[in-house]
């Protein structure tokens, strides 16, 4: 008999869009939660990050698994009634729309506490609820910025520079995940709900804390804590290197046919290195010219010394270890091109082939299924789709899933 997941029986009303909220609803999903995706008519607008495959794209796959699609028009008032009976309902609810939003709607927090005082109802904003910059609009890149994130990622010319992908987004989601898990413990224990404010601006500035704190206590002076440690070019490509310890860099200088450099004064102590890292990197870097990204490779782990080529995407798929691990499962999914690489959850268990966890829904998939489930009878589902409350899948993505 299969282990059940821990959250099987909760049920989650998800009413985010995009990555941050999407994603710690994914990860409710694929530990048992039930969760139902509110989503506009046209489908959340994370469905349109990157090349849209009918009405799916990377993002909306990754970040969906598991869940459940409703397609409603919150202008509607119909639709307004039916959300404030499945937000009530439900154990968790989610949001990401701009503060006082929700309560439009009718399913604000003070809203659904009355009527569910141990709600657990998690708000997924840019900045927070309250402060100068609550109404303001941003992304994921806007916070690189505010955060002071892009200051620690410049190219050579010093110029700040976004990660290339929403990391803050995907950090906040894990935040928000941990936060309502948190809470969950609470309520099944205590029996006590939670109201929870959880913002892109906090979830990066809480990722960045030690570098926060050291900056105040160097006036801003950037620290080496290592060195030789970087990217180093290669004939062929790049290779990162990290000599941590004492012998790793007089292991490092052996590799380097560059023995003089362990004994030399000037070198022979992290704290000298330090000091003089802008005359020792470069001959350093010299060095690392001289052969392949592969030699250097083998060379430097028959030394001890830690180090990995500097790979794409594509090297990463194809690498013996995570293949050996597991560490990527690969899938068919409606509606997509061929088998699809996703990667695995840590403490879960590995991807399986095409389950219910596996997929993410199309836009409006289970909109007749979840009604008829909470008690909605089939003539006042007919009803709310014919009023335009409600959107089921069209013939148009159900051809492009099959």
């Amino acid at each position: 008999m299969p282990t059940p997941l821990p959250l099987e029986g909760v049920k989650v009303f998800d009413a985010t869009q995009g990555v941050a909220g999407p994603h710690s609803t994914m990860l409710l999903a694929q530990h048992g939660a039930e969760v139902t995706k509110l989503e506009p008519l046209d489908g959340d607008w994370g469905r349109t990050l990157g090349k849209v495959y009918g009405d799916q794209c990377a993002h909306s796959v990754v970040f969906n698994r598991g869940k459940k699609s409703l397609a409603m028009d919150m202008k509607n008032e119909a639709a307004q009634k039916v959300a404030f009976k499945l937000a009530s309902e439900a154990d968790v609810v989610v949001e990401s729309f701009r503060p006082g939003v929700m309560a439009r709607f009718g399913i604000g927090y003070g809203q659904v506490k009355a009527a569910n005082p141990e709600v657990i109802y998690l708000s997924d904003t840019g900045s927070g609820q309250d402060g100068p910059y609550t109404r303001l609009p941003v992304t994921d890149s806007v916070i690189q910025a505010l955060s002071g994130w892009m200051s620690i990622n410049r190219d050579a010319a010093g110029a700040p520079q976004r990660i290339g992908m929403i990391a803050i987004d995907v950090m906040t989601g894990l935040y928000a995940y941990q936060a309502i898990s948190s809470a969950l413990l609470r309520k099944f224990r205590f029996g006590k709900g939670a109201y929870i404010d959880c913002s892109l601006m906090q979830a990066a500035a809480a990722f960045q804390s030690a570098k926060v704190m050291e900056h105040y206590l160097e006036g801003g002076a950037p620290q080496v804590l290592y060195v030789p440690v970087g990217t180093m070019q290669t004939a062929d490509g790049y290779i990162n290197i990290t000599a941590m310890r004492e012998r790793h860099y007089v292991s490092l200088c052996k590799v380097l046919g560059r023995e003089d450099l362990a004994d030399d004064p000037r070198y022979n102590a992290r704290e000298k290195r330090i000091e003089r890292e802008a005359e020792l990197m470069p001959v350093i870097r010299e060095a690392f010219l001289k052969r392949t990204t592969a030699e250097w490779a083998e060379a430097l782990t028959g030394e001890g010394v830690m180090n990995a080529p500097v790979s794409t995407y594509s090297h990463f798929l194809e690498d013996g270890h995570v293949k050996a691990v597991e560490s990527v499962a690969w899938m068919e999914h409606p509606g997509m091109p061929g088998a699809l690489p996703v990667t695995n959850i840590p403490g879960l268990a590995k991807i399986g082939s095409g389950g219910a966890l596996d997929l993410a829904p199309h836009i409006g998939e289970h909109s007749r299924e979840i009604l008829l489930r909470e008690g909605w009878t089939p003539a006042e589902v007919e009803e709310l789709v014919a009023a335009g409350a409600v959107g089921e899948m069209t013939e148009t993505t159900a051809e492009a899933a099959e």
